[in-house]
């Protein structure tokens, strides 16, 4: 292997030393290669999570704070997905020979099991999840020994697992546009849930996003399932040599020429390719609610469907759909107090991911909490998608995109009666809860439309605390 092998001659530069790339510093160790671990945190912070003085005794050497970027030696280079391919010192190490990769493309790179991967804006981590879900599920009832793992964006690090797995095992990872910047293979299995608008206060434009996302069809796929209700994602089959297959539950015209697709046939998903009908799920079948969701098994329907016996995928998918209560922070009940059910949403960090919730919940009356950190993104969609909603009695803004959103909310035509201020989140969730009980609200509803950064490590903090906050109530 090449990245390997000019690690073992010269050595290689791990940027930045979090969750995935600690056990990369630990399997290039495994390996006997020196390894030089760069990170922007100061020596005191990354103490607090690692311990930097037992891997310097096994010969690391660490360079820290405001300067790590500078000066990278012509190495192989393992950036972590936040940090972008040309920041810092790096566009100059590359020009002086070194190998920019990172810590999922060494996995795709040595692992030999089949590889399925599923990216996109919105929908991912539940379509990876319920994608592992079945297939596990169906090579236990096969009962031949292959297993498959679950990785990449969701999860834990896939790297640690490879000397699990052969040829007849599977990798089922979520990627993000961050890690496919730089990704020189692609999956046979990719699947694309949507694109629509995005860190684009990390990408330099909705361009260079798209562009990103779209390497996972890019050489070495051999089927793509691709969202035929997104015009990105659609127009994307004329960029891809696999095989497609489309998915939808909106009701929309599909032209004859479309070979393979999922949709609704009524209550039902059905598969129709080349004049075929096959049905794999009865809509009632799924506990999870929400149209999204639907298209979430889709998508991972038509990922299996043509890996695993028919009969064997659909009875697993019936199983699951009827038992998954769902992945955490994603639209996730929390209680039910005087008469007032709270969700956590903390994973809806765009405009259309909030659109998804309230559509899932459409027969509720509802006060939604949102704001936080601001990505760069219009938030005229999020205004847009409470009115088409009807139901939703009382908006608390919070979080750094308070006054944003206010301003897309004033010209969208929602009076200021209807939402309220509040910069604190603690205060925010506590005022949400008063406001149901003043209103008459049935629901209260954590969608940010925002990410977590102004006031949280992650989204995951933030829906833990808002979680707690609601328990405590």
């Amino acid at each position: 292997m090449n990245i390997l092998t000019t690690a073992g001659r010269t050595g290689a530069v791990v940027l930045g030393f979090g969750i995935s790339n600690v056990p990369l510093c630990d399997f290039l160790l495994g390996r006997g290669i020196h390894v030089e671990v760069r990170d922007a945190k100061s020596r005191e912070t990354l103490a607090q999570h690692v311990d930097i003085d037992a891997y310097e005794r096994r010969g690391v050497r660490f360079t820290l704070g405001e300067h790590y970027l500078d000066d990278i030696p012509a190495a192989v280079i393992f950036r972590t997905p936040g940090i972008r391919p040309d920041a810092g010192g790096i566009p100059d190490a590359v020009r002086r020979g070194a190998i920019l990769t990172s810590e999922m493309e060494l996995f795709y790179a040595l692992c030999p099991a089949y590889k399925i991967a599923i990216t996109g804006s919105d929908g991912k981590t539940t379509t990876t999840t319920l994608t592992h879900m079945i297939l596990s599920a169906a090579l236990e009832k096969m009962g031949n020994g292959a297993k498959a793992v679950l990785g990449g964006n969701i999860g834990a690090p896939l790297l640690p697992r490879l000397y699990e797995l052969d040829e007849n095992d599977f990798a089922v990872a979520e990627l993000s546009s961050f890690q496919l910047m730089t990704f020189p293979t692609a999956p046979k299995t990719a699947v694309i849930t949507n694109v629509t608008p995005n860190h684009l206060n990390w990408h330099t434009g909705m361009e260079e996003y798209i562009e990103s996302k779209l390497r996972v069809i890019g050489g070495g796929c051999e089927r793509a399932v691709l969202n035929y209700g997104c015009d990105i994602t659609r127009e994307a089959a004329s960029k891809t040599n696999a095989a497609v297959t489309f998915f939808t539950a909106r009701d929309i015209d599909i032209p004859d020429n479309i070979n393979s697709i999922v949709r609704l046939d009524g209550d039902e998903i059905v598969l129709v390719r080349g004049g075929e009908r096959v049905k794999l799920l009865d809509r009632a079948d799924i506990k999870l609610p929400g149209l999204h969701n639907v298209e979430n098994y889709m998508a991972a329907l038509a990922a299996l469907y043509d890996l695993l016996p028919r009969g064997i995928l659909l009875d697993c998918a019936r199983t699951v759909a009827g038992t998954f209560g769902g992945v955490e922070h994603r639209l996730e009940f929390v209680r039910e107090l005087d008469g007032i059910t709270f969700y956590n949403g903390s994973i809806d960090s765009t405009p259309t991911r909030t659109a998804a919730a309230l559509s899932a919940l459409s027969d509720r009356h509802i006060v939604i909490i949102c704001g936080g950190y601001d990505k760069h993104i219009p938030m005229r969609p999020l205004a847009d998608a409470v009115l088409a909603h009807g139901g939703v009695m009382h908006t608390i803004l919070t979080g750094a995109t308070r006054s944003l959103i206010a301003g897309a909310y004033r010209d969208a035509g929602i009076a200021d009666a209807d939402f309220t201020i509040i910069p604190d989140f603690d205060d925010a969730v506590r005022a949400a809860y008063e406001k149901a009980h003043a209103l008459g609200a049935d629901t209260v509803l954590l969608s940010p439309a925002c990410a977590s950064f102004d006031a949280f490590s992650n989204f995951e903090e933030r829906g833990r605390h808002y979680k707690s906050l609601v328990r405590s109530l």
